[in-house]
Protein backbone atom coordinates (compact mmCIF):
# COMPACT_ATOMS: atom_id res chain seq x y z
CA UNK A 1 0.00 0.00 0.00
CA UNK A 2 2.76 2.47 0.95
CA UNK A 3 4.69 1.71 -2.22
CA UNK A 4 1.52 2.11 -4.29
CA UNK A 5 0.75 5.55 -2.85
CA UNK A 6 4.34 6.72 -3.28
CA UNK A 7 4.58 5.42 -6.84
CA UNK A 8 1.24 6.95 -7.88
CA UNK A 9 2.44 10.38 -6.74
CA UNK A 10 4.37 10.68 -10.03
CA UNK A 11 1.10 11.53 -11.75
CA UNK A 12 0.95 14.83 -9.90
CA UNK A 13 4.31 15.97 -11.22
CA UNK A 14 3.29 15.06 -14.76
CA UNK A 15 -0.09 16.78 -14.48
CA UNK A 16 1.36 19.91 -12.88
CA UNK A 17 3.80 20.41 -15.75
CA UNK A 18 1.02 20.21 -18.34
CA UNK A 19 -1.63 21.97 -16.27
CA UNK A 20 0.24 24.47 -14.05
CA UNK A 21 -2.95 26.26 -12.95
CA UNK A 22 -4.85 23.11 -12.01
CA UNK A 23 -5.77 22.12 -8.46
CA UNK A 24 -4.65 18.56 -7.71
CA UNK A 25 -6.00 16.47 -4.83
CA UNK A 26 -4.81 13.06 -3.62
CA UNK A 27 -7.15 10.62 -1.85
CA UNK A 28 -5.13 8.25 0.36
CA UNK A 29 -5.32 6.14 3.51
CA UNK A 30 -4.13 8.11 6.58
CA UNK A 31 -1.22 5.80 7.42
CA UNK A 32 0.39 6.46 4.02
CA UNK A 33 0.45 10.26 4.36
CA UNK A 34 4.17 10.60 5.26
CA UNK A 35 5.25 9.46 1.77
CA UNK A 36 3.46 12.37 0.09
CA UNK A 37 3.91 15.13 2.67
CA UNK A 38 5.67 18.26 1.36
CA UNK A 39 5.13 17.11 -2.23
CA UNK A 40 5.06 20.45 -4.14
CA UNK A 41 2.80 19.08 -6.88
CA UNK A 42 -0.08 18.12 -4.56
CA UNK A 43 -2.46 20.88 -3.46
CA UNK A 44 -4.61 18.91 -1.05
CA UNK A 45 -4.49 15.51 0.64
CA UNK A 46 -7.84 13.87 1.41
CA UNK A 47 -7.64 11.08 3.96
CA UNK A 48 -9.95 8.11 3.61
CA UNK A 49 -10.15 5.95 6.71
CA UNK A 50 -10.94 2.31 5.90
CA UNK A 51 -13.61 2.37 8.63
CA UNK A 52 -15.66 4.79 6.52
CA UNK A 53 -16.32 2.08 3.97
CA UNK A 54 -17.71 -0.21 6.68
CA UNK A 55 -20.42 2.26 7.70
CA UNK A 56 -23.05 3.07 5.06
CA UNK A 57 -23.97 6.42 6.59
CA UNK A 58 -20.35 7.57 6.94
CA UNK A 59 -19.58 6.40 3.42
CA UNK A 60 -22.54 8.34 2.00
CA UNK A 61 -21.41 11.50 3.82
CA UNK A 62 -17.92 11.02 2.41
CA UNK A 63 -19.29 10.62 -1.11
CA UNK A 64 -21.20 13.89 -0.74
CA UNK A 65 -18.00 15.67 0.33
CA UNK A 66 -16.23 14.34 -2.75
CA UNK A 67 -19.08 15.45 -5.01
CA UNK A 68 -18.92 18.98 -3.59
CA UNK A 69 -15.36 19.30 -4.88
CA UNK A 70 -16.73 19.36 -8.46
CA UNK A 71 -13.77 17.53 -9.99
CA UNK A 72 -13.28 17.73 -13.75
CA UNK A 73 -11.31 14.47 -13.76
CA UNK A 74 -10.72 11.53 -11.42
CA UNK A 75 -7.91 9.01 -11.82
CA UNK A 76 -8.49 5.77 -9.91
CA UNK A 77 -5.24 3.83 -9.71
CA UNK A 78 -6.69 1.48 -7.10
CA UNK A 79 -9.58 0.45 -9.36
CA UNK A 80 -11.36 -1.57 -6.69
CA UNK A 81 -15.11 -1.56 -6.01
CA UNK A 82 -14.88 1.01 -3.20
CA UNK A 83 -12.69 3.45 -5.13
CA UNK A 84 -14.73 2.96 -8.30
CA UNK A 85 -17.89 3.98 -6.44
CA UNK A 86 -16.12 7.11 -5.19
CA UNK A 87 -14.99 7.92 -8.73
CA UNK A 88 -18.49 7.45 -10.16
CA UNK A 89 -20.20 9.46 -7.42
CA UNK A 90 -17.74 12.33 -7.84
CA UNK A 91 -19.65 13.33 -10.95
CA UNK A 92 -16.41 14.08 -12.81
CA UNK A 93 -16.96 14.03 -16.60
CA UNK A 94 -13.64 12.19 -17.03
CA UNK A 95 -13.13 9.11 -14.85
CA UNK A 96 -10.12 6.88 -15.51
CA UNK A 97 -9.27 3.45 -14.17
CA UNK A 98 -7.81 0.07 -15.07
CA UNK A 99 -9.91 -2.37 -17.08
CA UNK A 100 -11.76 -4.83 -14.86
CA UNK A 101 -15.12 -6.28 -15.81
CA UNK A 102 -16.66 -5.51 -12.44
CA UNK A 103 -15.62 -1.83 -12.28
CA UNK A 104 -15.62 -0.81 -15.95
CA UNK A 105 -19.13 0.77 -15.81
CA UNK A 106 -17.92 3.26 -13.19
CA UNK A 107 -15.37 4.88 -15.52
CA UNK A 108 -15.55 6.83 -18.75
CA UNK A 109 -12.34 5.22 -19.99
CA UNK A 110 -10.27 2.24 -18.87
CA UNK A 111 -6.78 0.98 -19.64
CA UNK A 112 -5.37 -2.54 -19.72
CA UNK A 113 -2.37 -3.42 -17.59
CA UNK A 114 0.79 -3.72 -19.66
CA UNK A 115 2.68 -7.02 -19.48
CA UNK A 116 6.07 -5.97 -20.82
CA UNK A 117 7.89 -2.78 -19.74
CA UNK A 118 9.18 -0.43 -22.42
CA UNK A 119 11.60 1.47 -20.18
CA UNK A 120 13.82 0.84 -17.17
CA UNK A 121 11.15 2.43 -15.02
CA UNK A 122 9.25 -0.85 -14.77
CA UNK A 123 5.58 -1.73 -15.10
CA UNK A 124 4.50 -0.13 -11.82
CA UNK A 125 5.51 3.22 -13.29
CA UNK A 126 4.46 2.68 -16.90
CA UNK A 127 1.01 1.32 -16.06
CA UNK A 128 0.24 4.43 -14.04
CA UNK A 129 1.60 6.87 -16.58
CA UNK A 130 -0.45 5.38 -19.43
CA UNK A 131 -3.67 6.63 -17.81
CA UNK A 132 -2.59 10.17 -18.64
CA UNK A 133 -3.04 9.41 -22.34
CA UNK A 134 -6.71 10.21 -21.80
CA UNK A 135 -5.83 13.90 -21.46
CA UNK A 136 -4.48 13.99 -25.00
CA UNK A 137 -1.29 15.84 -24.12
CA UNK A 138 2.34 14.86 -24.47
CA UNK A 139 3.15 13.20 -21.15
CA UNK A 140 6.40 11.31 -20.51
CA UNK A 141 6.25 7.52 -20.42
CA UNK A 142 7.91 7.46 -17.03
CA UNK A 143 8.84 9.58 -14.01
CA UNK A 144 10.70 8.64 -10.87
CA UNK A 145 8.89 8.81 -7.51
CA UNK A 146 10.41 11.27 -5.05
CA UNK A 147 10.17 11.91 -1.34
CA UNK A 148 10.41 15.47 -0.09
CA UNK A 149 11.74 15.64 3.44
CA UNK A 150 12.74 18.39 5.82
CA UNK A 151 16.49 18.79 6.35
CA UNK A 152 15.69 19.86 9.90
CA UNK A 153 13.78 16.65 10.62
CA UNK A 154 16.47 14.54 8.97
CA UNK A 155 19.09 16.22 11.15
CA UNK A 156 17.01 15.63 14.26
CA UNK A 157 16.79 11.90 13.57
CA UNK A 158 20.49 11.80 12.73
CA UNK A 159 21.28 13.16 16.19
CA UNK A 160 18.95 10.57 17.68
CA UNK A 161 20.76 7.77 15.85
CA UNK A 162 24.13 9.06 17.09
CA UNK A 163 22.84 8.93 20.66
CA UNK A 164 21.78 5.33 20.01
CA UNK A 165 25.33 4.42 19.02
CA UNK A 166 25.42 4.85 15.24
CA UNK A 167 28.77 6.04 13.86
CA UNK A 168 28.23 8.09 10.70
CA UNK A 169 31.87 7.74 9.75
CA UNK A 170 30.91 4.17 8.86
CA UNK A 171 28.29 2.94 6.36
CA UNK A 172 24.73 2.55 7.64
CA UNK A 173 22.60 -0.08 5.89
CA UNK A 174 18.83 -0.46 6.11
CA UNK A 175 17.96 -4.15 5.86
CA UNK A 176 14.43 -5.27 5.04
CA UNK A 177 14.73 -8.58 6.85
CA UNK A 178 11.07 -9.52 6.35
CA UNK A 179 8.45 -9.01 3.67
CA UNK A 180 4.88 -7.90 4.34
CA UNK A 181 3.71 -11.54 4.33
CA UNK A 182 5.22 -15.01 4.54
CA UNK A 183 5.17 -15.58 0.76
CA UNK A 184 6.97 -12.26 0.25
CA UNK A 185 9.69 -13.07 2.78
CA UNK A 186 13.10 -14.50 1.97
CA UNK A 187 13.78 -17.53 4.23
CA UNK A 188 15.09 -16.38 7.60
CA UNK A 189 18.09 -18.71 7.66
CA UNK A 190 19.11 -17.50 4.19
CA UNK A 191 18.81 -13.87 5.27
CA UNK A 192 21.00 -14.52 8.31
CA UNK A 193 23.57 -16.21 6.07
CA UNK A 194 23.66 -13.20 3.73
CA UNK A 195 24.10 -10.83 6.66
CA UNK A 196 27.03 -12.90 7.92
CA UNK A 197 28.61 -12.79 4.47
CA UNK A 198 28.03 -9.06 4.20
CA UNK A 199 29.67 -8.25 7.54
CA UNK A 200 32.52 -10.66 6.89
CA UNK A 201 33.40 -8.76 3.71
CA UNK A 202 32.29 -5.28 4.82
CA UNK A 203 33.34 -5.32 8.47
CA UNK A 204 32.60 -1.64 9.15
CA UNK A 205 28.99 -1.85 7.96
CA UNK A 206 26.26 -0.99 10.47
CA UNK A 207 22.79 -2.47 10.04
CA UNK A 208 19.28 -1.35 10.96
CA UNK A 209 16.44 -3.85 10.70
CA UNK A 210 13.16 -2.94 8.99
CA UNK A 211 10.06 -4.98 9.76
CA UNK A 212 6.42 -4.49 10.72
CA UNK A 213 5.59 -4.14 14.46
CA UNK A 214 3.96 -7.57 14.63
CA UNK A 215 7.09 -9.17 13.10
CA UNK A 216 9.42 -8.31 15.97
CA UNK A 217 9.77 -11.94 17.11
CA UNK A 218 10.67 -13.03 13.57
CA UNK A 219 13.22 -10.23 13.24
CA UNK A 220 14.77 -11.29 16.54
CA UNK A 221 14.94 -14.87 15.23
CA UNK A 222 16.98 -13.72 12.21
CA UNK A 223 19.26 -11.75 14.53
CA UNK A 224 19.75 -14.84 16.71
CA UNK A 225 20.75 -16.93 13.68
CA UNK A 226 23.54 -14.49 12.79
CA UNK A 227 27.03 -15.08 14.18
CA UNK A 228 28.32 -12.95 17.05
CA UNK A 229 30.38 -10.66 14.81
CA UNK A 230 27.34 -9.87 12.67
CA UNK A 231 25.18 -9.33 15.74
CA UNK A 232 27.66 -6.74 17.00
CA UNK A 233 27.01 -4.70 13.83
CA UNK A 234 23.20 -4.86 14.03
CA UNK A 235 21.30 -2.23 16.02
CA UNK A 236 18.44 -4.53 16.91
CA UNK A 237 16.95 -2.03 19.40
CA UNK A 238 16.74 0.87 16.95
CA UNK A 239 13.22 0.81 15.55
CA UNK A 240 10.81 3.56 14.55
CA UNK A 241 7.15 2.64 14.96
CA UNK A 242 5.88 5.47 12.77
CA UNK A 243 6.23 5.62 8.99
CA UNK A 244 7.56 9.17 9.31
CA UNK A 245 10.28 8.01 11.69
CA UNK A 246 11.20 5.13 9.41
CA UNK A 247 11.51 7.47 6.43
CA UNK A 248 13.85 9.71 8.41
CA UNK A 249 16.00 6.74 9.39
CA UNK A 250 16.10 5.70 5.72
CA UNK A 251 17.19 9.21 4.77
CA UNK A 252 20.16 8.82 7.10
CA UNK A 253 21.15 5.41 5.69
CA UNK A 254 23.54 4.83 2.80
CA UNK A 255 21.69 2.01 1.05
CA UNK A 256 19.01 -0.67 1.27
CA UNK A 257 19.30 -4.43 1.14
CA UNK A 258 16.54 -6.97 1.70
CA UNK A 259 13.06 -8.07 0.69
CA UNK A 260 11.36 -6.14 -2.09
CA UNK A 261 8.56 -3.93 -0.81
CA UNK A 262 7.59 -0.50 0.44
CA UNK A 263 10.92 0.04 2.20
CA UNK A 264 12.85 -0.46 -1.03
CA UNK A 265 10.53 1.97 -2.82
CA UNK A 266 11.08 4.56 -0.10
CA UNK A 267 14.85 4.23 -0.40
CA UNK A 268 14.67 4.61 -4.19
CA UNK A 269 12.52 7.72 -3.77
CA UNK A 270 15.26 9.09 -1.49
CA UNK A 271 17.78 8.36 -4.26
CA UNK A 272 19.50 5.68 -2.20
CA UNK A 273 21.02 2.51 -3.72
CA UNK A 274 18.88 -0.62 -3.30
CA UNK A 275 19.46 -4.35 -3.61
CA UNK A 276 16.11 -6.15 -3.44
CA UNK A 277 15.10 -9.79 -3.25
CA UNK A 278 11.84 -10.52 -5.08
CA UNK A 279 9.34 -13.18 -4.11
CA UNK A 280 9.03 -15.87 -6.85
CA UNK A 281 5.25 -15.39 -6.83
CA UNK A 282 5.52 -11.78 -8.03
CA UNK A 283 6.74 -10.79 -11.47
CA UNK A 284 10.05 -9.00 -11.23
CA UNK A 285 9.35 -6.59 -14.08
CA UNK A 286 6.50 -4.94 -12.16
CA UNK A 287 8.35 -3.56 -9.12
CA UNK A 288 11.90 -3.61 -10.53
CA UNK A 289 11.81 0.19 -10.74
CA UNK A 290 14.67 2.08 -12.36
CA UNK A 291 17.20 -0.72 -12.17
CA UNK A 292 20.60 -0.18 -13.77
CA UNK A 293 22.58 -3.03 -12.23
CA UNK A 294 24.70 -0.62 -10.19
CA UNK A 295 22.75 1.71 -7.92
CA UNK A 296 19.52 -0.27 -8.11
CA UNK A 297 19.66 -4.04 -8.40
CA UNK A 298 17.28 -6.89 -7.66
CA UNK A 299 17.23 -10.66 -7.90
CA UNK A 300 14.46 -13.15 -8.61
CA UNK A 301 14.52 -16.94 -8.74
CA UNK A 302 13.76 -16.79 -12.47
CA UNK A 303 17.16 -15.09 -12.92
CA UNK A 304 18.79 -18.38 -11.95
CA UNK A 305 16.14 -21.01 -12.72
CA UNK A 306 13.73 -21.65 -15.59
CA UNK A 307 11.13 -22.98 -13.15
CA UNK A 308 7.91 -20.98 -13.20
CA UNK A 309 6.32 -20.76 -9.75
CA UNK A 310 2.59 -20.47 -9.18
CA UNK A 311 1.17 -18.04 -6.62
CA UNK A 312 0.30 -20.92 -4.32
CA UNK A 313 3.93 -22.06 -4.11
CA UNK A 314 5.54 -21.31 -0.76
CA UNK A 315 8.71 -23.39 -1.02
CA UNK A 316 11.19 -20.80 -2.22
CA UNK A 317 14.73 -21.93 -2.93
CA UNK A 318 16.62 -18.86 -4.06
CA UNK A 319 19.82 -19.88 -2.30
CA UNK A 320 22.23 -17.20 -1.01
CA UNK A 321 25.11 -18.61 -3.05
CA UNK A 322 23.20 -17.78 -6.25
CA UNK A 323 23.69 -14.04 -5.77
CA UNK A 324 25.97 -13.39 -2.78
CA UNK A 325 28.81 -12.30 -5.09
CA UNK A 326 26.46 -9.86 -6.83
CA UNK A 327 25.41 -8.47 -3.46
CA UNK A 328 29.00 -7.91 -2.37
CA UNK A 329 29.84 -6.26 -5.69
CA UNK A 330 26.85 -3.96 -5.19
CA UNK A 331 27.97 -3.13 -1.65
CA UNK A 332 31.55 -2.37 -2.62
CA UNK A 333 30.48 -0.19 -5.54
CA UNK A 334 28.00 1.90 -3.57
CA UNK A 335 29.96 2.20 -0.34
CA UNK A 336 33.43 2.75 -1.75
CA UNK A 337 33.22 6.54 -1.61
CA UNK A 338 31.21 8.21 1.19
CA UNK A 339 31.13 11.45 -0.82
CA UNK A 340 29.22 9.71 -3.62
CA UNK A 341 26.47 8.28 -1.43
CA UNK A 342 22.91 8.98 -2.56
CA UNK A 343 21.24 12.29 -1.84
CA UNK A 344 17.57 13.00 -1.41
CA UNK A 345 15.12 15.82 -2.02
CA UNK A 346 15.26 18.03 1.08
CA UNK A 347 13.36 21.15 1.96
CA UNK A 348 14.44 23.73 4.47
Amino acid sequence: MIGDVLTSSILFEALRKNYPESELHYLIYPHTKPVVEHNPFIDKIIEYDSEIGKDAIKFLKFLKLIRKESYSAVIDIYSKISSAIIAKYSGAPLRLGFHKHYTQPFYTRTFNYKDVPETKAGLAIENRMQLLKAFGKNFPRELKPKLYISSKEKGSFRKKLVKQGVDFDQPLIMCGVLGSSSIKTYPKNYMASLLDTLIKEKTNGQILFNYLPWQKTQAQDIYNQCNSKTQSRIFIDIYEKSLKGFIMNCANCDLYFGNEGGAANIMKALNKPTFSIHSPQIKKNYWAIYENGKNNRSVHLEDYSSIVFKKTTNNVDLKPEYFSKELLKFMHFNLKNPNQRGANKEIS
